[in-house]
């Protein structure tokens, strides 16, 4: 019985194919108009050093069997980062059999205590998918109550697409969802077959056009560090810094910390919504997901 096409490596391979130039290649300009943007089917394949008809099929999705040299290769030729060329690595080898489905996912206790510990700056503990497992009270006023939410809803990326305070909340907003697409993404490159990540990305490519279109992008991306700002209805403008660390024992759970440069505006704010987050009259922001969008 023939195997199905592997669409997630024909569209990927599309993808990187019509975001490179010749130029951008190494290849010598040829005269006329083109008529696709990027490379065409046969310079990737010159530039790997494999038939045309090989890659053609291979990024037909047709080819279950290429191997790590000729990956290698293409992945050059594109001049894949290493991200994508990992990616790329994965959705190309399939597994064989269908995994076990995953295990729910819990916070151990002493990476609870250390959540709770950093009463100066916002954490978070994030899972698969983008699902958010556990945040400290600074994070909460920074955010919203995660734990006041429905169990579905505590999603950092239904969160950012369907809630129209984490609209506003991101100066940036279209960076950070396109962040938050990319990091999708690549979980779909680890967990092909996860049926809660179906159910999400079916649901935000309903609800959001913004979401339709990015999806269909392929771009990957894992956030590790780097900078964030904010609109935060209590203090105003926030610029923080973000790092990202993964539990040795447990590399699907990361603990996102932020922080504000020392003596900084951001600082002095940062601490103002810390003090504004213990008095009791002043509830964390409150998020409305779900909430159908074009």
């Amino acid at each position: 019985m023939a195997q199905e096409p592997n669409s997630e490596l024909r569209d990927f391979l599309r993808s990187r194919r019509a975001k490179i130039t010749p130029e951008e290649a190494g290849l010598a300009p040829q005269p006329g108009t083109r008529r696709v943007p990027g490379l065409r089917r046969e310079e990737v394949a010159q530039l790997a050093g494999v038939s045309v008809d090989y890659y053609v099929r291979l990024e037909r999705g047709r080819h279950l069997n290429v191997s790590a040299s000729v990956l290698d290769a293409i992945a050059r030729a594109l001049r894949l980062t290493d991200l994508e060329r990992g990616h790329l690595f994965r959705i190309a080898k399939p597994a064989r059999t269908r995994p076990r489905p995953l295990p729910p996912q819990r916070v151990r206790p002493g990476l609870r205590l250390l959540l709770d510990s950093l009463t100066d700056v916002p954490a978070l503990v994030y899972g698969r998918r983008m699902d958010v497992l556990a945040a400290n009270d600074l994070a909460v006023a920074l955010y919203t109550d995660f734990e006041a939410l429905p169990a579905h809803s505590r999603n950092m990326a239904r969160l950012v697409f369907l809630d129209d305070h984490f609209r506003t909340l991101y100066a940036d907003w279209e960076g950070a969802a396109r962040g938050i697409v990319a990091s999708l993404r690549l979980y779909a490159g680890r967990h092909p077959h996860d049926p809660a990540l179906a159910e999400l990305i079916g649901e935000l490519s309903v609800q959001d056009a913004d979401f339709r279109h990015w999806w269909a992008d392929h771009d990957v991306f894992q956030r590790t560090h780097g900078t964030k700002r904010y609109h935060h209805p209590v203090v105003g403008e926030l610029v923080l810094g973000y790092e990202a660390f993964a539990p040795a024992d447990d590399p699907e759970q990361t603990l996102g910390v932020s922080t504000a440069e020392p003596g900084s505006p951001s600082a002095e704010r940062l601490k103002l919504l810390a003090s504004w987050s213990r008095s009791p009259q002043h509830p964390a922001p409150a998020a409305q997901p779900d909430a159908p969008r074009p």
